[in-house]
């Protein structure tokens, strides 16, 4: 459901450094909103340089960018408590130069436009009966999918 990119200046982070950042991505996802941890996915891009501007000019700092797509029908709060979170966590795992480093940005879907694992998703806090109510085959490679960390 929730989709995040992270986007950095080719090489910048290790195999290692992209696999901290997915899981913990995953894990405040998880844990602010209440959604399974198997339907966050994290993709990261690399740009090359000389294609990657800000304010006109090439990018020259440290910066990683998180765009994440999630569900609409979440609170300010946890919306916020989940972009912080996400922030330092990023930067942590990356050894980032410095808070200004991490950029991360939501936006909301509305969960009826969208369908994943061959099912149009339910509203916010619905996951239970929604995953219930799928045909074991696809209950279970969904499930599967959170036993392979």
């Amino acid at each position: 459901m929730p989709t995040y990119a992270c986007i950095s200046a080719q090489g910048r982070l290790s195999a290692e450094q992209k696999g901290r950042i997915a899981g913990e991505i995953t894990r405040i996802h998880a844990e602010v909103t209440g959604a399974p941890s198997y339907f966050a996915q994290v993709i990261f891009s690399e740009v090359n340089p000389g294609n990657w501007f800000m304010g006109g000019v090439p990018v020259a700092h440290d910066h990683i960018f998180v765009y994440g797509h999630i569900r609409s029908g979440r609170a300010a709060v946890d919306k916020t408590r989940m972009i912080k979170l996400m922030a330092d966590a990023v930067g942590a795992a990356a050894n980032a130069d410095s808070k200004r480093a991490v950029w991360v940005y939501l936006n909301e879907l509305q969960p009826r436009q969208m369908i994943e694992f061959g099912h149009v998703l339910p509203e916010p806090g619905d996951e239970p009966a929604w995953t219930a109510a799928l045909p074991e085959a696809d209950r279970s490679f969904m499930q599967s999918i959170a036993r392979r960390r």
